[in-house]
């Protein structure tokens, strides 16, 4: 009851000081009229307290998420299910779902009555323009009596996460070329390890395709040979992404970093569903290991990893340049490729990442710069070019002489046609090079 009378509105709580006040005048001056209706002001927003408060109808929420996961700007739909599990039908019901002022803000619907044992379903659409990891619920139930003199608040404690990813950009079904480990456009290599299975050739057996029958060898040993089995293989690649506050500038969606995450995430995306088992690198170490399957599990590890990604405090790329050193001197299984993402980079921190590269890897650099004027894939001027250079442009000219392929982009808006002409600013460099 005490519960109940704190849930008192301004309406009650103003009938109850109006009957109050009624009262104590009554017995000042003599009425009784007076006094009877004073008590009939203070008696109705108790009584309707006392109603509210032994309501016993018992209700179960359920919600869903379509989808749980979506990329900036678009919209997700929640669905509600609000069922009254017990024998006594309901009253007025004024339902709210918790959802962050991000998402759309509040989500309010009034229910007259739910019968014995029925339901409903609500459902409302949610969006957000800034990435990250959002909490939608609890449900809240408001009950409140007919006359909208006390309102209690009941809450489910059954909450969804909803993930907003960065901005995602269809890139160019093209592979850079060396990019994949073995060459060519098949993705089967043949391992020389121990096993009957891998000596060259072998004796001919029941079930054996006949087109991999090795004639040469059949001749030699006068019985059916065939080549040895290949045994397929998964290309290995690196995401490093430059989280450093001191690299990038710039708030909001238009800021260098929220470019780099969504550049970060568009090539993860892109490269994983080509069949490319990746791992993911930061400025401060390794954030991922590498992925067996990419399409089942690390896509989503991945997003949800860059969808609340936040700048680092780090000054220095020291610790995410050893992760990779690590991987790329691991002989042949670190020879793949390494798609690395800065915002600004200083001239001994570009010396650095270009000594990073090791092997036969293939290293793509792509540079953010949001005043950048020339073409988005557009090689960096070199040495005695005329005009100013940029220290983004200076920084591609140091990663070019250490081996790596750099592109320089505006935004994540741009970096469609920057992957598809990465090949060709290694080969403007190389006809253009001192």
């Amino acid at each position: 009851m005490r519960r109940a009378l704190a849930g008192l509105t301004t309406r009650g709580r103003s009938f109850v000081a109006a009957g109050a006040t009624a009262i104590v005048c009554a017995f000042a001056l003599g009425e009784r009229d007076l006094l009877r209706a004073g008590v009939l002001v203070l008696v109705l927003p108790l009584l309707c307290t006392l109603a509210v408060s032994r309501t016993r109808y018992r209700l179960a929420c359920a919600r869903k998420l379509e989808p749980s996961r979506l990329a900036v700007g678009h919209e997700a739909r929640a669905d509600l299910r609000l069922e009254n599990v017990s024998r006594l039908p309901s009253g007025l019901l004024m339902v709210e779902d918790q959802v962050p002022y991000t998402l759309g803000g509040r989500a309010r619907f009034v229910l007259d009555r739910i019968e014995p044992r029925g339901s409903r379903e609500l459902s409302y659409r949610i969006r957000s323009d800034v990435r990250g990891r959002y909490r939608v619920g609890p449900l809240v139930v408001r009950l409140a009596d007919p006359f909208g003199m006390v309102e209690l608040v009941r809450s489910f404690s059954l909450a969804d996460t909803l993930t907003v990813t960065p901005a995602i950009v269809a890139l160019p079904p093209e592979r850079l070329a060396g990019a994949w480990t073995g060459g060519g456009d098949s993705l089967a290599r043949t391992v020389a390890t121990a096993g009957e299975d891998d000596v060259a050739p072998r004796e001919y057996r029941h079930g054996d395709d006949l087109r991999r029958v090795h004639w040469r060898s059949t001749a030699r040993y006068g019985e059916l040979m065939v080549r040895r089995e290949e045994q397929h293989w998964q290309s290995s690649g690196t995401l490093f992404l430059d989280a450093r506050r001191v690299a990038h500038w710039g708030d909001g969606p238009g800021g260098s970093f929220e470019q780099a995450v969504s550049v970060t995430a568009s090539v993860g995306v892109h490269l994983g569903r080509a069949g490319m088992g990746l791992r993911y690198v930061t400025d401060e170490g390794e954030a991922l290991p590498p992925s067996v399957s990419f399409e089942s599990a690390f896509e989503g590890l991945l997003l949800d990893a860059l969808a609340v990604a936040r700048t680092s405090r780090g000054h220095t790329l020291t610790p995410g340049l050893a992760a990779l050193r690590g991987r790329l001197g691991r002989g042949r299984d670190g020879d793949g490729l390494v798609v690395a993402v800065f915002g600004a980079l200083k001239p001994d921190e570009a010396r650095a990442v270009a000594a990073a590269r090791q092997g036969t890897a293939t290293c793509v650099a792509i540079l953010v710069d949001p005043d950048h004027a020339g073409r988005p894939a557009a090689p960096a001027p070199q040495g005695g070019a005329d005009g100013p250079v940029s220290g983004s442009e200076r920084a591609a000219r140091l990663l070019r002489a250490g081996g790596w392929r750099v592109v320089i982009v505006r935004s994540a808006a741009d970096l469609a046609g920057a992957w598809a002409l990465a090949d060709q600013a290694t080969e403007d460099f190389a006809r253009g090079g001192s």
